[in-house]
């Protein structure tokens, strides 16, 4: 399902856990880390898309995250013709995604790489929030660096709000 100008609707996920360390998966076979992501089915909305995609993507559920915030936007990247698959080729010019941020509320053993039938990550890690995206494919890091600048905020509304006289209410 591509828009009018040939960009196929997405889903991106930053996931941080309550140091603010973010998720990163390796994908499978490959040296690339990245935050889940995939697209949006027919008839489905961005969120029920995100939700879909973390528990096929780390074995998560909705009851292991909160959702902190979301892009306005779509923000959106073109991927270069010697990474599109051959039946890509046309009127696809790349993804247009919405991104979220997510809280962890469950623990780092719900992560369960292998959930669905064909992973996408053989190995994960935490890692802070500003890491360099340099381990990120080039054609979307400008994308990951907008979505991240974008979401920052919401972790420390997020954090003012589990932190009362200063004590700790997780």
């Amino acid at each position: 399902m591509l828009d009018r100008d040939g960009y196929r609707p997405n889903v991106g996920v930053i996931l941080a856990n309550p140091r603010d360390d973010v998720f990163w998966g390796k994908r499978v076979n490959q040296h690339a880390w990245q935050f889940p992501q995939g697209g949006i089915q027919a008839g489905e909305s961005p969120e029920q898309a995100m939700y879909r995609e973390l528990e096929e993507e780390t074995g998560l559920k909705p009851d292991h995250v909160r959702i902190l915030g979301r892009t306005r936007h779509w923000l959106r990247y073109q991927v270069p013709e010697r990474w599109m698959r051959h039946d890509w080729r046309g009127a696809y010019r790349g993804q247009k995604q919405i991104w979220y941020l997510l809280r962890l509320t469950g623990r780092d053993s719900d992560v369960k790489l292998r959930a669905s039938g064909h992973p996408e990550f053989d190995a994960w890690r935490w890692q802070g929030y500003w890491i360099p995206l340099e381990s990120v494919i080039e054609f979307k890091r400008e994308v990951y660096r907008q979505a991240l600048t974008e979401l920052h905020r919401y972790l420390g509304a997020d954090r003012r709000q589990r932190f009362a006289g200063g004590a700790r209410v997780d």
